[in-house]
């Protein structure tokens, strides 16, 4: 065979129809190794380790490792936690690099983008305020999961004031409050935080002159189940070693996402 003829058929076999040089040298009786130096020989590109890969999943020789897979509460417990770990092990010039970094990305967006992202996160937060935050339902699923009643976005009236109660335990009366960053930082503008601030308070007076125990957990960060496991687990130490203070009533306590 000339060597147009061998390239023209590793072009066809290899470069078209994806076909490894293994596969190539069963079909041809012979060996791997001297249909790579072939085509090394006649100029042909081959493939690193990377687009091997890939050609093996797109061909189907390989099944994707994760693709179709549901991964255990356990395994993306522990995926999270290691991400959490690494950020939180950061140094400083590092986490501030990225902010920088982050920063650099919005500007670099047009206005159109820009605003098209401040609309969704003003539906986001307005639909939140309705069906609950992701870090409000996964304590409350918590705490259901270990025995207890739970009360979601509890209406209560006191004082002739309306409150909504994010969480509300009735068998301890305790009152779980998850702030997040509009609570105090001018998320909206200073009114707004000003409004939220004198609510806040207002709430807090009221829930303690009830007689119950409020909880506030401030939510710095993003959302993540590792983040929302730490969180939970301080909340169990504190109902567990505060249980007969809980039954007395008027306990106030706070939880910092930045403790995890």
């Amino acid at each position: 065979m000339s060597d147009q003829d061998k390239k023209d058929l590793i072009l066809s076999l290899y470069s078209e129809q994806g076909k490894s040089f293994a596969d190539i040298a069963v079909m041809y009786d012979t060996y791997a190794n001297r249909i790579r130096r072939d085509a090394k020989k006649l100029n042909i590109k081959i493939r690193d380790k990377s687009e091997a890969q890939k050609n093996a999943l797109k061909t189907g020789k390989h099944s994707h490792p994760t693709k179709g897979k549901e991964r255990s509460q356990d395994t993306k417990q522990k995926i999270g936690m290691g991400v959490l770990n690494a950020w939180e092990n950061l140094e400083d010039d590092e986490i501030q690099k990225r902010k920088l970094q982050a920063k650099q990305n919005w500007e670099n967006l047009d206005d159109n983008t820009k605003e098209n992202i401040l609309k969704s996160a003003n539906t986001a937060v307005r639909a939140t305020s309705k069906v609950g935050s992701k870090l409000e339902k996964y304590l409350h699923k918590r705490l259901l999961n270990d025995g207890y009643k739970v009360e979601f976005h509890k209406e209560q009236t006191l004082v002739n004031t309306r409150l909504q109660i994010d969480l509300f335990v009735p068998s301890i009366n305790l009152a779980i409050e998850v702030d997040g960053p509009s609570h105090f930082t001018p998320v909206w503008g200073q009114e707004s935080l000003k409004r939220n601030k004198n609510y806040d308070n207002k709430k807090e007076g009221l829930i303690i002159g009830k007689g119950w125990n409020l909880l506030r957990i401030i939510q710095t960060k993003d959302y993540s189940d590792a983040r929302a496991f730490l969180i939970y687990d301080q909340i169990l130490q504190i109902i567990k070693t505060n249980h007969s203070n809980l039954i007395s009533g008027q306990q106030k306590f706070t939880i910092k996402d930045t403790n995890g």
